[in-house]
């Protein structure tokens, strides 16, 4: 029976796939610092094993991840977190807490494993299509997720060697607690199902990257080949007639 492992399993995306993979047959092991939900599910499903560790902390991290001593056919890292500053005033306090999980949190789940890939491993992290753009008030996240985004990139020239695979999740809006605390509009939102099953079916063909929904992230791959100047100007007019 193939395992995978995924972080930020407590709510929304991790925590649907992790129902998901656990209704098609996979061991799920399901991390988070808060493990409730994914203590339920552990309760209703023999296959499905919660861990808690605070994935900012990398001693926390290793002993609890040295704790499952196996090898993942999949990990999926997707804890993360979101913070918006106001008029382009920049908090570093704030910047810290949202790369502390979003890269961070990233970085030492990889140190924490790394010793256990072996070839066939498959790495999934969990970046944004919020990336592709310069956003309003989304310098912080936007620019976790640019870096988990060159990370991925990076990471699949140097693993490739060892037969490990490396995919980027780049969702557009997803419906999940994280979301509902916005205060603009987000087009083309899906909800968390269906982000679960365009994940795993992404990943199931070893995408390179994993983005949706396709009509949202290819308009804003388009944007992105555009001159820097022509990107500004029609993110503004975006946002604006988005408010």
């Amino acid at each position: 029976m193939k395992r995978v492992l995924i972080t930020g399993a407590s709510s929304g995306i991790g925590l649907q796939l992790a129902k998901d993979y656990a209704d098609n047959g996979w061991n799920v092991v399901g991390c988070g610092r808060n493990t409730q939900h994914i203590d339920a599910l552990a309760q209703e499903r023999d296959n499905v094993t919660s861990l808690r560790f605070d994935a900012t902390d990398l001693d926390d991290t290793k002993r609890a991840l040295a704790s499952q001593d196996v090898r993942f056919d999949l990990i999926i890292l997707n804890a993360g977190t979101c913070e918006y500053i106001e008029d382009g005033r920049i908090d570093v306090t704030l910047f810290r807490r949202v790369f502390d999980i979003n890269v961070f949190g990233i970085l030492n789940c990889i140190e924490a494993l790394q010793d256990t890939f072996t070839p066939g491993t498959h790495l999934a992290l969990m970046g944004s299509t919020a990336a592709y753009l310069g956003l309003p008030r989304a310098e912080a996240y936007g620019a976790s997720k640019a870096a988990v985004s060159y990370l991925s990139r990076s990471l699949s020239v140097d693993l490739d060697a060892k037969g490990v695979t490396v995919s980027l999740v780049s969702p557009g809006f997803v419906k999940t607690p994280l979301t509902d605390k916005n205060d603009f509009a987000m087009p083309l939102m899906v909800s968390p199902e269906e982000a679960s099953l365009a994940i795993r079916q992404g990943l199931e063909k070893k995408k390179a990257e994993v983005h949706f929904p396709k009509k949202f992230s290819y308009i804003l791959k388009f944007l992105a080949t555009l001159p820097m100047a022509c990107q500004f100007a029609l993110v503004k007019k975006i946002t604006r007639n988005t408010q």
